[in-house]
Formats: C-alpha cells, structure tokens, sequence
C-alpha cells in the first residue's frame, strides 16, 4: 500500500485515497446500493397496492388471510433475508480487505478506535 506520510491531512483522510479503501468502498456499494433499490422498490409495491388496488390486496387466500397479509408478510421475510445476505457478502468481500486496510494504518503507528470484538 503506498500511503504519503508527508502529505497533509490525518492518517484517516491519507488511507481513505487509497487503492485498498477505494476497493472497499466499491465492494460496499456494489451491493448496499442495488439492494436498498430492490427493497424500496418492493415497499413501494407493496404500499401502492394497499392504496390502490385494495380488491385485489383485499383477495382471500386460505380462510381470513388475504394478499395484503401475505405480502406484509413478506416484507419481514426479504429483510432478513437482505440481512443475512449482507452478512455473508460482508464475511466473503469485505471483511479481509477491512482487515487489511485496518492492519495497515496500525502500522503506520495510528491507533484505531476499539471494535466491540477487541473489547472482549
């Protein structure tokens, strides 16, 4: 990694211009961003169905549920689907460049803030 010790700014602000952080910060976006689309885009479904299709929301599937439920339903089920998928990207992608970024500025002698893993 080749980091300007003599450029001005902090340790943070030299690493953040970095080729490693830059890839870190793509890795992050390339899935946060199309993700938080998807899922808007699927809320915003689900909410414009509500309002204005409410014959068809209103559809009863097996005895009192009906698609608004199901679909309400749903909107748990893709968020904690998001969330573990966003943990294994995380776990797979970013996580060792993270590891290496953070391995780095210790090492140019900077102390990092204290991780809920290294408190205990």
């Amino acid at each position: 990694m080749s980091v300007d010790k003599s450029a001005a700014g902090t340790v943070y602000e030299r690493f953040q211009g970095t080729a490693e952080f830059q890839e870190l910060r793509r890795r992050f976006r390339r899935f946060a961003f199309p993700m938080t689309a998807a899922f808007l885009s699927w809320y915003l479904l689900y909410v414009v169905l509500s309002g204005w299709a409410r014959d068809f929301m209103g559809t009863e599937l097996v005895g009192s549920i009906n698609i608004a439920l199901v679909f309400g339903l749903l909107q748990f089920v893709s968020t904690f689907g998001i969330a573990y998928l966003y943990s294994r990207h995380a776990e797979r992608h970013l996580d060792p460049l993270a590891d290496k970024v953070r391995a780095d500025i210790l090492a140019e002698g900077t102390p990092v803030a204290e991780t809920a893993e290294d408190a205990r």
